[in-house]
Parts: C-alpha cells; structure tokens; sequence
C-alpha cells in the first residue's frame, strides 16, 4: 500500500510543558505513560457530556499533534484556548503538515486492520476519500456519522474503540458520560449493516418499530445508528432501511449488548 492524503483531516499543534496536562483534565482518553510517538483517540465533550469534537492524539517531543476533521478545527482550537488559562502552551494549527495514511506510519488505535497515521508534507501525495476504509472496519467518524454536539461517546462506540478512559481523574462531560455508562443506560450504538441501494438518512425499521437511520455508506455496506434496546424487543422481525430489506452484522453482539445493559423504551 502505497501512502494517500487524507484531504478532510487537519492538524492542531499543542507545544508546551503544559500540554498534556492539559489534555489530562479536559479529554476522554488517558493521557498517562503515553509515550513518544504514540498516537491515542479521544474527545472533547460538551459539559452536557456529548461528543464536540473527536481526534487522533499524537505524543510528541514538544508536547501533541491533534489529527481531527477539517471542520472540526474552528470548534476545537477556539475551546482550549478558552480553557489554558495560565497553562504553559502554544496552540496553533500545523499548517505545513498533512494527514496520510500509509504502511510506515503510526498504528491507528481505534481498531485492528486500520492503515497506520502519516504526518508531515504531503507534496506530490495522492488523494483519498476513506470512508470505504472506516465504513468497513465499522469505526464511526465525525464529519461524516455525526457532528459536534449530536452524539454521546457510546452513540458512536467511542468506548469500544479506546477511545474514553472511565478510570481516569476528570474530563469534560464526565459526570453524564460517566453515569450512562456504569449505570447501564447505552440505548444507541452505531452498528454495521448491509444492503443493496442504501442511502444516507434513510430511516431503519425492525418491522414496524424505527431503529435509527443510515449515517453513511460505501457499496453495499453501511454504518447505522441504531436503538439496540428496540433491536433486541423486535426479535426475528425483518430489517429494512428506507424499505430496502438489510441485515445488521454482528447481531447477535449487539443484542446482547442491549440485554447486558438492561435499557427498554
């Protein structure tokens, strides 16, 4: 594999003593034993405990080099800046460096079989649209599955993807992260389906009963956002999203999910 550019991603330099002391007491992941040169997933939630923005953190010599959606930059930079307060670090875009994807990178943590991170220049760099890549690996991602302040980490699996660190101090939005999670009130995962002709938005239904709807799609697969705890009430009935008959992957995971945490309508 050769290595591509990832046109949609942006980069955030935190340089600094102070840098990851700040991340510590404002982000979803753990930012402790975290060595040089490697790379963690996290989030900035909103105090209401919803997912803001979501990243890929790189631990760097000088402090960390944050890798989020494009769009996502005018809402991240902005908010710690707001939060340094007297903390020791600059905070600026790296405007030189690019997001790639490429056998010699950075091993993406979020899941097995995920390409490796590439940062730096990226002249002469192809590039490519991934979401066949992440819709097939069944990892949801913002930009494309959701935006600022719609979803909850669980909602989109943050926590099956090391990507929220329950043991650690403090962070934004702990307390109603925190509360869904070990009181067993995760009603939405993002699920993978597939089907023939599916469309984004198009609402799912197990029978008569709405599921959720389509967040994004890549040939015949797609990733959903689903309520598992109807899931698991509809039983055997057909699936269909947008009236096109689908079967959901990993069913029987996601129904014991829904039996494990004991959620109803």
């Amino acid at each position: 594999m050769t290595a591509y550019l990832l046109p949609d991603r942006a980069l955030l330099r935190l340089d600094g003593p102070d840098a990851v002391s700040l991340l510590e007491r404002l982000v979803t992941h753990s930012t402790m034993d975290w060595a040089v040169g490697e790379l963690r997933f996290g989030a900035l939630l909103t105090p209401q405990g919803k997912v803001l923005v979501d990243f890929l953190s790189l631990r760097t010599e000088t402090g960390v080099l944050m890798d989020m959606h494009a769009d996502a930059m005018a809402l991240l930079q902005p908010r710690l800046k707001l939060y340094k307060l007297r903390a020791d670090v600059e905070i600026a875009p790296a405007e030189a460096m690019a997001v790639m994807i490429g056998p010699d990178g950075t091993r993406d943590p979020r899941a097995n079989g995920l390409p490796a991170r590439i940062y730096g220049p990226a002249d002469g760099i192809p590039p490519l649209d991934g979401a066949a890549l992440y819709i097939g690996a069944g990892v949801p991602e913002w930009g494309r599955d959701y935006r600022d302040a719609e979803v909850f980490p669980t909602d989109v699996n943050m926590d099956l993807l090391n990507g929220v660190d329950y043991k650690k101090g403090c962070f934004v939005g702990q307390e109603v992260a925190s509360r869904m999670y070990r009181r067993g009130k995760i009603r939405k995962r993002t699920v993978m389906v597939k089907g023939e002709g599916l469309d984004v938005g198009a609402g799912v239904k197990a029978g008569d009963t709405p599921l959720g709807e389509i967040t994004s799609v890549s040939g015949d697969r797609a990733l959903a956002r689903l309520r598992i705890d109807r899931m698991a009430e509809a039983g055997d009935q057909a699936v269909t999203a947008g009236g096109v008959s689908v079967e959901i992957l990993d069913r029987d995971k996601w129904l014991s999910e829904a039996q494990k945490t004991g959620t109803s309508v």
